[in-house]
């Protein structure tokens, strides 16, 4: 575990960047992690994609897969590649502050 600074927060991160604590993060934070993974403005698509992740991790204690994402967040697959190119299920949850997905690589 690092501790680093996120817009102007200091956080906690693992080896991979993702938020150790959930519950350290914010909107601007989120933003900042986007810019620096090539997402320049999160849209409110991108905002209904990290919501999803979000409430569905703080629920059930587990990101959803790609598979439910696509299914029960409103945002199909294809799309879901556009939105976040460098993986979706992965790349939502690091902007969302939860832990990596299992099963992403």
């Amino acid at each position: 575990m690092t501790q680093t600074t996120i817009a102007g927060h200091p956080v906690d991160v693992d080896p991979e960047g993702f938020l150790t604590d959930p519950g350290a993060w914010d909107r601007d934070i989120a933003a900042e992690i986007a810019r620096d993974n090539g997402i320049p403005e999160l849209t409110e698509r991108h905002w209904q994609v990290v919501d999803f992740m979000r409430e569905r991790y703080l629920r059930d204690g587990a990101a959803p897969s790609i598979r439910t994402l696509g299914k029960a967040s409103g945002v199909p697959v294809k799309e879901l590649y556009q939105l976040f190119p460098k993986g979706p299920a992965k790349l939502a949850a690091k902007i969302g502050g939860i832990p990596k997905p299992r099963g992403c690589i």
